[in-house]
């Protein structure tokens, strides 16, 4: 660890606005998120150019209020860092412009932090998870299974063929009136259903590979909506799809972690740490199953506390500081990414594995 490192992380790949400072040897000086919930739940989703414009409002404001509380100027800094991609190119933009001018103007390292890595390295924050674990990241854009073998050394083993397992939660929630974002809201439904009243098949369970899919089971739920009475749906009909939703969610996500972990060991007999990261790993009923499944396999389950699952600027801080302490940063010409993968050789989704 290097208490001397002190790193500004710039979060604006979707709809939270973020900034926080983190020291080399692992203390959040400052976390501040601001998030965008209430200006896009009216629209049933996140809108790009609502976001983008949200965050060049609030950017300097929330920068300027992580610097407040670290009790730091910039230059006391190490360098900056910036979510350089994947996200919503508008707000990545943002947020790269203006890590590059602090950085620029206080001459300090620029890094372009991929989001993905982030979410990946924050368990080496907070439980100093040592290389190699597997990790399972799901969140409303992106679910995949990664063999992490060091920073910048990801080996993917399965993605989604279509839609991510947060998008379908919320596309779900949606569907049966519950608003947005749909994950939290779900959850809640499902504790309240009976579980015997639906029955939902787990999309490529059984199947070769590691691969998700989750666009059959939110149109199951449809279907399943479609053979109910007309009219206006009952609360128990709700709550009793949320819970079939849930857990057919939760049957396809440990067959195909079960596979992961399979395939994990046979390039790390010694790998025993199963993490999971992103906004859907706040889902209890998730966590649970996940739990058990790697008591079940002699693996320790890791989840970053519930603030830094979802977007935050402290993961984003974190990933600098690893990358810096390898010498690794960015030139201020660096160009935003859309898409960015971790894994650049990894197959095609959907292929056999």
């Amino acid at each position: 660890m290097q208490p001397d490192l002190l790193v500004l992380g710039i979060e604006s790949s979707c709809d939270e606005t973020a900034a926080a400072v983190v020291s080399g040897d692992g203390r959040i000086l400052s976390n501040q998120v601001l998030s965008q919930i209430d200006e896009h739940r009216k629209y049933g989703g996140v809108v790009p150019e609502v976001a983008a414009r949200a965050h060049l409002d609030h950017m300097d404001h929330i920068i300027g209020a992580a610097m407040v509380e670290a009790e730091i100027g910039f230059s006391d800094l190490s360098g900056v860092a910036a979510t350089g991609g994947p996200g919503l190119i508008g707000g990545v933009m943002v947020g790269v412009m203006a890590g590059k001018a602090i950085a620029m103007t206080h001459d300090l390292p620029f890094i372009a932090v991929n989001h993905l890595e982030a979410h990946a390295l924050t368990v080496r924050l907070t439980d100093d998870v040592a290389f190699p674990y597997l990790l399972l990241l799901v969140s409303g854009g992106h679910c995949q299974l990664l063999s992490v073998e060091g920073v910048g050394h990801f080996k993917r083993l399965g993605t989604t063929v279509d839609d991510a397992l947060g998008e379908a939660f919320d596309k779900t929630a949606k569907m049966l009136g519950l608003g947005y974002p749909g994950g939290p809201a779900v959850e809640q439904a499902a504790k309240l259903g009976d579980p015997d009243r639906f029955t939902l098949a787990s999309p490529m369970v059984g199947r070769p590979g590691c691969d998700f899919s989750f666009s059959g089971l939110k149109t199951s739920v449809r279907q399943a909506v479609e053979k109910l009475p007309p009219g206006p749906l009952e609360e128990s009909d709700v709550n009793s799809l949320c819970t079939a939703f849930q857990r057919a969610a939760g049957r396809a996500v440990l067959d195909r972690c079960k596979r992961a972990i399979a395939m994990f060991r046979e390039d790390h007999p010694e790998g025993n740490t199963l993490v999971v990261a992103g906004g859907v790993a706040a889902n209890k009923f998730l966590c649970t199953q996940l739990e058990s499944l790697a008591t079940a396999h002699d693996m320790k389950l890791v989840a970053p506390p519930l603030n830094l699952c979802t977007d935050n600027g402290a993961m984003i801080a974190w990933a600098g500081i690893e990358h810096l302490k390898l010498g690794h940063t960015d030139p201020l010409d660096f160009a935003p990414r859309p898409r960015w993968p971790l894994d650049p050789d990894a197959a095609k989704a959907g292929a056999k594995a």
